[in-house]
């Protein structure tokens, strides 16, 4: 099953790819104060070695290559060769020469033990079939001292651009009540089990913060094209339905998310769950 989910994900991200890399700029806009905590949490050094997992369009990564040197690395790595190429391109675009990439499964890493002085993941591990393997990864890849600075999604009620279309999406196809702990953009909304997967990976956290961030949408148009476009394995389930379908399961989105539509233009909040740990 956990193969079958592995394959899966991988397709999904090389699908995702072309609308992440079409919109990067604006997901980093958005996602900025995310990703600025990460990299500062991080405090990449000149000289280290920094790895990134599902690295996606490479910013925050790229971010902190900046802060490398020319004697530092980053080693850039994603599940999809599709986001492997579009970081590849992102860092030719801004001339960043100090990085590696890899195609990279970060429950299994090509890597040598204690050989990165930092890792950073935006959004990674709880899309991971296995994120305590993951994890358990992460710190063995750690060389003493190491540190690891995360980010997952927060709860539910907090992310409702994500949320409203899936909980739409389940009331219109029937489906029961997911797993909370099964693979999925909320699998460690919950601070107390990501706390308990880092401490039995053998890492300790440091510092635990909630960052909000802000979705900006000109139209519900904008948001549904989000929904559709960029929504990982959210995106492919309203993919697959016939288009009376679909259309039905975007009218229970817009009708539930019309209280907060303010036109021209309207803003979703998000919370994210940031981790630095060692």
């Amino acid at each position: 099953m956990a193969h079958d989910y592995r394959q899966a994900s991988r397709d999904i991200w090389d699908q995702m790819a072309a609308g992440w890399d079409d919109d990067r700029r604006w997901i980093w806009d958005a996602s900025r104060p995310v990703g600025e905590w990460l990299v500062d949490a991080l405090d990449p050094q000149p000289g280290e070695t920094i790895l990134e997992l599902a690295a996606g369009v490479g910013d925050t990564g790229l971010a902190a290559a900046s802060r490398l040197g020319d004697s530092g690395r980053l080693i850039s790595t994603d599940f999809s060769d599709q986001m492997v190429g579009a970081a590849r391109r992102r860092a030719e675009e801004l001339g960043v020469s100090n990085v590696e990439f890899r195609r990279m499964d970060a429950e299994r890493m090509d890597l040598a033990d204690d050989s990165t002085d930092g890792v950073v993941c935006r959004w990674g591990y709880m899309l991971m079939a296995d994120p305590a393997a993951a994890l358990r990864e992460t710190r063995r890849v750690l060389r003493p001292g190491g540190r690891v600075a995360l980010s997952v999604w927060g709860e539910p009620k907090a992310n409702l651009w994500a949320s409203v279309p899936a909980a739409a999406l389940a009331e219109h196809t029937g489906q029961g009540p997911a797993d909370p702990h099964a693979p999925g953009i909320f699998a460690m909304a919950s601070e107390e089990r990501t706390r308990e997967l880092l401490t039995e990976a053998g890492l300790a956290p440091r510092r635990v913060e909630h960052v909000e961030m802000e979705w900006s949408f000109r139209t519900p148009d904008d948001h549904w094209r989000y929904v559709m476009d960029l929504a990982g394995a959210l995106a492919m389930v309203v993919r697959s339905l016939p288009e009376d379908e679909q259309a039905a399961v975007r009218r229970l989105t817009e009708q539930r998310l019309e209280p907060m539509v303010r036109r021209p233009g309207y803003g979703l909040g998000g919370v994210c769950l940031n981790v630095l740990a060692e």
